[in-house]
């Protein structure tokens, strides 16, 4: 990591202010295991078992409450993004490192943890990947925030409902359909337009793999998974699909 201050993340350069920090990659860790165990718990604690495919769901489920905060900060720091992805672009040329991964090694004050300015640096370090994220007319930055806006409502219901049963399972189903659906053709839009302007080739061969493919294919799989479950949970009228 760069020894001036002044060069770090502006999450960094407030970590004097608190005695406990913590990595990047590990905060987000923690509250993606912190959400998912607790709908895995309480199905337990409500039905006395466990079922794979509400494991997976409630991974799911958390990873997109998280991923949804991060792109409210999409839409609350977007003039902050575009600064910062220069700075990055810079601090690459410079260093010859990956931006990605010198942010989420940063270690940060757990008093910053739901600040949008920290999480602002996801999208300014992914833009050096895809340029869409520093720019606000693409669809990639448009797509992200919408999802952001509209995702995090149905995602708690349905969480609720597939934990607890609660909901009539025609409810839940066509609820999942929709939110699902939605999920899985936003990916599939995203990597077509991801391909058809050409961006693949300012990047490298790994980072295309792992950046564009790695980090959205949860989505696109989880999506047709939980369309599965959707779909059942409406034909069968139950949530025998999900184990109760």
């Amino acid at each position: 990591m760069s020894g001036n201050p002044a060069d770090r993340a502006v999450s960094e350069r407030g970590a004097r202010q608190s005695s406990v920090t913590i990595p990047v990659v590990l905060l987000a860790g923690l509250v993606i295991a912190i959400l998912a165990l607790a709908g895995i718990g309480a199905r337990y604690y409500l039905h006395r078992d466990l079922n794979l495919i509400h494991a997976l769901l409630s991974l799911f489920f958390s990873i997109n409450l998280l991923i949804c905060y991060w792109e409210a900060s999409l839409l609350l720091r977007r003039d902050y993004i575009e600064k910062r992805a220069e700075y990055w672009r810079e601090w690459k040329r410079r260093t010859g490192r990956a931006p990605s991964s010198e942010f989420l090694l940063t270690r940060v004050p757990l008093s910053k943890a739901l600040s949008p300015t920290l999480w602002a640096d996801v999208w300014a370090t992914y833009s050096l990947y895809d340029g869409s994220y520093a720019d606000r007319r693409t669809y990639g930055y448009i797509a992200d925030i919408a999802n952001g806006i509209v995702t995090p409502t149905p995602t708690l219901i349905l969480y609720a409902a597939y934990t607890s049963g609660l909901l009539p399972a025609v409810f839940a189903g066509i609820l999942g359909v929709m939110m699902f659906w939605q999920l899985t053709h936003m990916t599939s839009a995203y990597w077509i337009s991801f391909f058809l302007a050409g961006r693949q080739t300012r990047i490298s061969r790994s980072e295309m793999y792992i950046y564009i493919w790695g980090t959205n294919c949860p989505w696109a799989l989880s999506g047709l998974l939980g369309l599965y479950v959707s779909v059942r949970l409406v034909v069968d009228g139950n949530y025998g699909v999900l184990g109760m």
